[in-house]
């Protein structure tokens, strides 16, 4: 099937997506805030570097788009054009999420992952997800799992 827009117009549109501080990013945020919870956000010094980082908890949380993270997901759909470039990128991206993973947990620190499609898709509706969401999250952070992923 061919793009409905010209390849500029899809380069423009791709390069505007968000890799930090996305809306949801900024919504889980600002909950787990409010709950007294204190993190560093994108710590460069950590493999992968998470979206928000608990040095007291030993924890981090990405929280992942499930189209460029590949998840097995009613959201994610391999583009019908360039289909080969997209299923190598999105592969890759899979791959370093289990290299990061592999090697945060290598230095001790606990893992969530956040999922799109735990907020988003049909019949969801955002603001009570995301509360939803952020107690999971907190109750996580006071506990000794060492992993946890929150998918819709």
């Amino acid at each position: 099937m061919a793009d409905v827009v010209d390849t500029f117009k899809r380069s423009q549109m791709m390069s505007g997506i968000r890799s930090k501080n996305t809306r949801a990013e900024l919504e889980i945020r600002k909950k787990l805030f409010v709950s007294g919870f204190r993190y560093r956000l994108h710590d460069s010094s950590l493999p992968g570097k998470p979206d928000l980082t608990f040095p007291r908890y030993r924890a981090v949380i990405f929280i992942h788009g499930c189209f460029w993270h590949a998840h097995d997901c009613h959201l994610f759909k391999i583009p019908g054009t360039r289909s080969d470039f997209w299923k190598n990128k999105l592969m890759r991206n899979r791959q370093k999420d289990e290299e990061t993973n592999e090697a945060l947990s290598e230095l001790g620190w606990r893992i969530l992952t956040v999922w799109e499609c735990s907020f988003r898709g049909k019949g969801k509706k955002r603001g009570m997800e995301i509360n939803r969401i952020s107690v999971r999250i907190a109750k996580w952070l006071c506990s000794k799992r060492k992993q946890l992923e929150i998918r819709g």
